[in-house]
């Protein structure tokens, strides 16, 4: 857990924290996705696109059950009916807003999905009874009302990306990257536009013959430039052989929120199988395509480990609304106006937000609270607010954060914008800890890595948790954590 403060470190930890007070970095200008500045131009229309789909499906099984006569006695079955369907299309990967498909392609998987689901009704539900005309005519009208509400969300971001293509790099061996990326940029009405091409040869352009043209990128730096400045969130791989020869690179760029696919040249799709079909197979300008890194999938964002964290911050809220009124009120009564502290942090995919504590300090301006690693003048703070440090009590209205969905209980900690930036430089795997929501604590704070320690170690220990999670090792870290709360480790 990072301190708010105000002066350098002490010799010996991160010397270079406390350099210069030039900002390398807007905190506004963040992407999701990167922990990195972009350009102004950026968005990401995905998560918009997933809640309409969902509403869709939600209304659809909803006028589905309008077309059977008495089904509004039966509210929960409606419900039950809509959350199956639903249940059935994520597991598909029928919200993957990766790709965006015709209703036509749809078709088979959606209407396929919303009959088992009419089926357990007619097998198990009250609605049993009902003629087989009128339990056809409500999956009729279900299918009906699903593709129609599908496609009119498609069609939607189909027109949204040929007014504003989708920036991407593209990796492969020269020459076929410049094919991939002249073709590209002779058919706009795809949706992507590259903006470099990652090969090993000489620095040059790829062009489309009578158009504009593609810098050729020679080196990792020039490629995380390009991604910074462009705002790039595709990365399209030419060829398998490319995975393995640059898989130092692409994991890189997955780390910054990049999606990677993988084109293939030859004129039939390549052999991807079940699982590839299921990841967003299909074409880009003529070319077959696989999606290799579906983002947004990984299990430590799972259903179960928000909902852990709505229940226990929730509960722990309401039992710590006593203490943090009595710490409020004498923070008050101490130190003035001003009891909660506020400062902008990165969390999940790099986005920034607004994470609380008390405030135990009062920094000489926003800049140098922004800039500097550690308190200033620790000694001079009052006992109370020592006291507040020592016990991590600073840390109770982080909670509210937790609630909110900004962050969850167990994570890697957030880190304010200057400091991303500079970490990110020095620590390669660094903007990976962004995978997953940060924390109140997490696997590096129950080994002792929390104020000014190691980040190198911390940043290890944060990617482990992450590429091992499971629910089960966040509530052994909680239940860790509650050990040493009252341990006087500071925050």
């Amino acid at each position: 857990m990072t301190a708010e403060s105000t002066v350098p470190s002490p010799a010996g930890r991160q010397p270079w924290a406390a350099e210069s007070a030039v900002s390398v970095l807007d905190p506004r200008g963040l992407a999701a996705g990167r922990g990195l500045p972009v350009g102004r131009g950026s968005r990401r229309p995905r998560r918009t696109s997933r809640a309409a789909l969902l509403l869709v499906d939600g209304g659809a099984a909803l006028l589905g059950a309008l077309a059977v006569p008495w089904a509004y006695r039966y509210p929960l079955v409606i419900a039950l009916l809509a959350l199956g369907v639903i249940g059935l299309n994520r597991r598909a990967a029928l919200y993957d807003t990766h790709v965006v498909p015709g209703v036509l392609d749809e078709l088979p998987a959606v209407c396929g999905r919303i009959a088992v689901g009419w089926a357990a009704v007619a097998a198990l539900s009250p609605l049993r009874p009902l003629p087989m005309t009128v339990l056809l005519t409500a999956f009729a009208v279900h299918c009906a009302a699903a593709c129609a509400g599908r496609g009119a969300v498609h069609g939607r971001r189909r027109r949204a990306l040929r007014r504003r293509p989708c920036p991407a790099l593209v990796v492969g061996p020269a020459s076929a990257g410049r094919r991939v990326a002249a073709a590209l940029l002779r058919h706009p009405d795809c949706g992507v536009r590259p903006v470099g091409l990652v090969a090993d040869a000489p620095g040059g352009f790829a062009d489309s013959g009578d158009g504009p043209v593609v810098p050729v990128l020679t080196s990792s730096q020039d490629a995380r430039r390009a991604v910074i400045q462009n705002g790039v969130e595709t990365v399209l791989v030419v060829g398998a052989t490319t995975r393995v020869e640059k898989a130092a690179l692409l994991r890189e760029l997955t780390a910054y929120g990049c999606v990677l696919w993988e084109l293939s040249e030859g004129t039939s799709s390549p052999s991807y199988g079940p699982e590839g079909r299921r990841a967003g197979a299909g074409q880009l300008a003529g070319f077959s395509r696989r999606l290799l890194c579906p983002r947004g999938r990984h299990r430590g964002g799972s259903a179960g480990k928000r909902a852990l964290d709505v229940v226990l911050a929730g509960a722990l809220l309401s039992l710590a609304a006593p203490m943090l009124l009595v710490c409020a009120v004498v923070l008050r009564v101490l130190d003035g106006p001003g009891v909660v502290f506020r400062q902008e942090r990165i969390g999940k995919d790099g986005r920034p937000f607004t994470m609380l504590k008390f405030r135990t300090h009062r920094p000489a301006s926003a800049h140098e609270a922004a800039t500097r690693w550690s308190v200033a003048n620790e000694q001079e703070m009052s006992r109370f607010c020592q006291l507040l440090r020592r016990t991590s009590l600073d840390e109770l209205p982080q909670l509210w954060n937790v609630f909110r969905g900004d962050m969850s209980l167990v994570g890697p900690r957030p880190e304010r914008p200057y400091f991303v930036a500079k970490f990110s430089q020095v620590h390669p795997r660094y903007p990976e800890r962004h995978r997953m929501r940060t924390g109140i604590t997490g696997l590096a704070q129950i080994h002792g890595l929390r104020g000014d320690t190691s980040i190198e170690d911390r940043c290890r220990f944060d990617n482990a948790y992450i590429d091992n999670w499971s629910l089960w090792q966040d509530i052994c870290i909680l239940m860790r954590t509650a050990v040493q709360f009252l341990r006087p480790t500071g925050s």
